[in-house]
């Protein structure tokens, strides 16, 4: 008798396709990836349903075929992504909004809400722009160029007509537009590093194609506007403590509305002190806060330490509630809730308070972010001097 030949083993596949039942009878198809010894779950928001009729079997049958052609796709990703080849043509079909979506749930997921909403406000943008069906394919130069001009005539999302004299035009500030654009590009160099582009189209626009950087010159609260919005009713009263809290704090809104009781704890020395993650970095910090905060926390009624000191509602609908009670004191400046961590800082520095420290206590990276503000003081400084010009003449 001739030898029986030895059958090679069959290579595991790298993804399967397996079922999870439902309490309502339905099974989701999900699939388990297996590579390098780690294994990853997808569920792809595909189901069998009970087969009680031929329709329902046909349907089921087309989401079999569904599910079957997204897993050989999946495996040829792989494939092509170990032997070096890039699956190019598969990747540049793929959503380029999903992608930038799925950014910004990083973002959030690691508790940087601040760059999550960022992530977010250019979603929003971009959709207007082209709408929601963009490919990578797409993601030209061109594309790019346009969006930069798009910008420009962009609407502010916190424009309302009620307040137009503060909001002169509705349109995106300057400043705005080129974070977006610098955002934009952000998420395109990502793309890059993650294979899905060669290179990022942004990079090949001349300057004067891209947004152009304002000069810094943050606004801010005097102390005599201060004092006169204290004395001022505000229609949410919520609002108005929150907002003069970040006065004279100088903590972000983000950072204010999931301020807890229980993060106002106090120093070896019984000085009060709040414990907190900066939401847009990510970062824990301990800030020294002063009675004149402290002032105007609402009523704790018992509130326990894990309850939620100002609840505030979108960001947006805070400035509005914010400009109008301000246009009702009689201050005639765009304000909105970041206002206030400008004018803490400008505070800090006119009483003479080192720039170090008020770098510190901000929470900034570099001095150089608090540095915009010296420049805001010393600038009054010597507009203050010119006045006595010609008093003796």
């Amino acid at each position: 008798m001739g030898k029986r030949k030895k059958t090679m083993p069959k290579a595991k596949e790298p993804v399967r396709i397996r079922f999870k039942q439902l309490q309502n009878g339905n099974q989701s198809i999900y699939f388990d990836t297996y590579r390098n010894g780690k294994r990853e779950y997808n569920f792809p928001k595909l189901y069998i349903i009970p087969e009680k009729t031929n329709v329902d079997k046909e349907k089921n049958r087309e989401t079999l075929l569904l599910a079957n052609k997204i897993k050989a796709q999946k495996i040829l990703e792989i494939e092509c992504n170990e032997t070096g080849f890039m699956a190019h043509g598969l990747k540049q079909k793929a959503n380029f909004i999903d992608y930038v979506k799925n950014l910004a749930d990083k973002k959030r997921a690691d508790g940087i809400r601040g760059i999550y909403q960022n992530y977010m406000g250019l979603i929003k943008h971009l959709v207007i722009y082209r709408g929601n069906k963009v490919t990578f394919k797409q993601i030209t130069k061109e594309y790019c160029s346009g969006f930069n001009e798009y910008l420009k005539t962009a609407a502010n999302g916190t424009y309302k007509q009620g307040i137009s004299k503060i909001y002169s035009t509705g349109i995106l500030s300057a400043g705005s537009q080129c974070g977006y654009s610098r955002l934009l590009s952000v998420v395109l160099n990502s793309a890059v590093y993650d294979g899905i582009m060669q290179n990022n189209p942004m990079k090949s626009l001349t300057r004067f194609e891209r947004p152009k950087q304002p000069e810094s010159n943050p606004d801010y609260l005097t102390l005599e506007e201060i004092r006169l919005l204290v004395k001022s009713p505000c229609e949410k009263p919520i609002v108005k403590q929150a907002f003069l809290f970040a006065c004279f704090s100088g903590l972000r809104f983000s950072d204010v509305k999931t301020l807890k009781w229980g993060d106002i704890q106090r120093d070896n020395n019984g000085e009060k002190l709040i414990r907190y993650t900066q939401q847009k970095t990510g970062k824990h910090e301990f800030l020294q806060v002063s009675d004149e905060a402290l002032k105007f926390l609402p009523d704790r009624s018992g509130a326990k330490d894990s309850d939620t000191i100002f609840i505030l509602f979108s960001n947006g609908y805070t400035n509005q509630t914010l400009q109008k009670w301000v246009i009702a004191a009689g201050i005639q400046k765009r304000v909105t809730f970041h206002i206030g961590r400008h004018t803490n800082a400008t505070l800090l520095l006119s009483l003479d308070v080192p720039i170090e420290t008020v770098s510190k206590l901000l929470g900034h990276s570099s001095i150089k972010t608090t540095q915009i503000y010296a420049k805001v003081i010393d600038r009054n400084k010597r507009a203050a001097v010119t006045k006595l010009n010609g008093l003796t003449d």
